[in-house]
C-alpha cells in the first residue's frame, strides 16, 4: 500500500471509536519494527520522527525521513508520517518536502498567550502546504528529563473550557491533552484522569491525542479510547524493548560482534511491542487492513 496521511488514519479511528498507534523512530530497525508490527496485525500506523531525533541524527531530517517513506510505500498496510515535537519554525517548514502529512507543533511551554499565537502562525503555514496539524494544550512531563507536575499545578492537566477556546482560536485538527500520562516512563503504571477526559471528548470538536503512553497499562489505554482518544503516541517502549532483548543476547554471547545479530533481536522485540500495543487500540485489528479511504464498520472497543 501506498504512504497515506496521518488525518485520513486519525479521522478513521475516531469514527470507529478506535485509536491509531502513532510510534516514535530513530533508527531504520524502529522504522522495520513499526510496519512489521503493524502488518502482522493488519492494521495501520503512523511513523513518528521527533525533533529530539533529528537532533540526533546530526540535525539532519531527510536521511531517517527518506528511509521511513521507503519502507512505508512497501508496507502492507496504511502508513503514515508524522513530524513529532517540533519546537523550531525552521525544522516545521521541513516537514512537506521530506514526506510527512502532519506535524505536531510544540508551544506548550509556553505561557498560554503565546502558544496560542506561536501554534495559530504554525496551523496557518501548515494548512497552506496541506498538512495536518496536532498541539498540545496541558503539560505532558517527562520532557528533556523534567519530572511531571503535582496533579493540581497549573497547567498539569488540560482545562476544558481553556481547550475549547485554544482549539477554535489555533484552527489546530487535533489535540494532545493532558491528563496524567508522562512522557518517557520506564514502568507501566501511569493512572489517567478519565473524567476529565470524557469531559475534553464532549466538548471539543477535533480527535483528542495521548503522549507519553509507553507508561499507561493495557486497561488504561483500553479506557482511554473509549473515553475519546483517537491517536496514541508510543516511543519509549519501543526503546525499552529493543534495549531489553539486546542486553539478552549479548549478555549469553559476550564474544558477539556482529551488529546485524543484536539489532535483528532488538528489532524483533519492537515489532512484538508495536503489535501488542495495537490490539489494544484497535481490537479486532487481525484481519484485512483497508484503506482510509475504504469503508470500514465500526470497530469494538472492549
Amino acid at each position: 500500500m501506498s504512504l497515506t496521511t496521518t488525518g485520513e488514519l486519525v479521522a478513521r479511528a475516531s469514527s470507529t471509536r478506535a485509536a491509531v498507534g502513532a510510534f516514535n523512530v530513530i533508527t531504520l530497525e524502529h522504522i522495520e519494527a513499526v510496519i512489521a508490527g503493524a502488518e502482522t496485525v493488519n492494521t495501520p500506523v503512523v511513523l513518528q520522527v521527533s525533533e529530539n531525533t533529528v537532533e540526533f541524527r546530526y540535525g539532519r531530517l531527510l536521511p531517517l525521513a527518506r528511509a521511513a517513506v521507503a519502507a512505508a510505500e512497501r508496507s502492507t498496510v496504511p502508513v503514515a508520517l508524522h513530524l513529532d515535537h517540533v519546537v523550531s519554525d525552521r525544522l516545521l517548514r521541513q516537514a512537506p518536502d521530506a514526506g510527512f502529512s502532519s506535524v505536531m507543533y510544540d508551544a506548550s511551554h509556553l505561557p498560554y498567550g503565546e502558544n496560542l499565537a506561536c501554534t495559530r502562525a504554525a496551523a496557518d503555514w501548515a494548512h497552506a502546504q496541506g498538512l495536518w496539524i496536532e498541539a498540545e494544550l496541558g503539560e505532558v512531563g517527562g520532557k528533556h528529563g523534567r519530572p511531571p507536575l503535582d496533579a493540581h499545578a497549573p497547567g498539569a492537566r488540560t482545562d476544558p473550557r481553556q481547550a475549547r477556546a485554544f482549539v477554535a482560536d489555533s484552527g489546530v485538527d487535533a489535540l494532545a491533552v493532558a491528563v496524567g500520562s508522562v512522557h518517557a516512563m520506564t514502568t507501566r503504571t501511569a493512572t489517567l484522569d478519565h473524567t476529565l477526559l470524557r469531559n475534553l471528548s464532549g466538548t471539543l470538536s477535533v480527535p483528542l491525542v495521548l503522549h507519553g503512553s509507553s507508561g499507561v497499562p493495557d486497561d488504561q489505554l483500553t479506557a482511554a479510547v473509549a473515553g475519546g482518544i483517537a491517536k496514541v503516541n508510543v516511543g519509549t517502549a519501543l526503546n525499552v524493548a529493543m534495549t531489553a532483548a539486546i542486553r539478552e543476547f549479548l549478555a549469553a554471547r559476550p564474544d558477539a560482534v556482529d551488529s546485524r545479530k543484536y539489532l535483528g533481536v532488538g528489532r524483533e522485540a519492537m515489532a512484538r511491542t508495536v503489535a501488542g500495543i495495537i490490539r489494544v487500540l484497535a481490537p479486532g485489528g487481525d484481519k484485512k487492513a483497508q484503506d482510509p479511504g475504504e469503508e470500514t464498520p465500526r470497530a469494538a472497543t472492549s
